[in-house]
């Protein structure tokens, strides 16, 4: 029985953080607007351009931003 309100209680929090989260962030109810930064593709393909221009010391090279692509480490084409 407690584990089924441990449960239900768990759901529960789930259930209203993502409300909270919601109605904060997306529907901005304390007001803002959403950056022109994250609306303009050309500003991310600038910013990963800057990101890749990096250069490492160690290990093989590592994408800087592994979220808009699925490989992590790059393959040289020599390889």
């Amino acid at each position: 029985m407690t584990t089924a309100k441990i449960i239900g209680a768990l759901a529960g929090s789930f259930v209203i953080a993502y409300v909270c989260d919601t109605t904060i962030s997306d529907k901005k109810i304390f007001g803002g607007s959403t950056p022109s930064t994250i609306t303009q593709k050309e500003w991310w393909e600038e910013t990963d351009k800057k990101f890749q221009a990096w250069p490492r010391t160690a290990g093989p090279p590592v994408i800087m931003n592994p979220i808009s692509r699925q490989n992590f480490i790059v393959k040289s084409s020599d390889a």
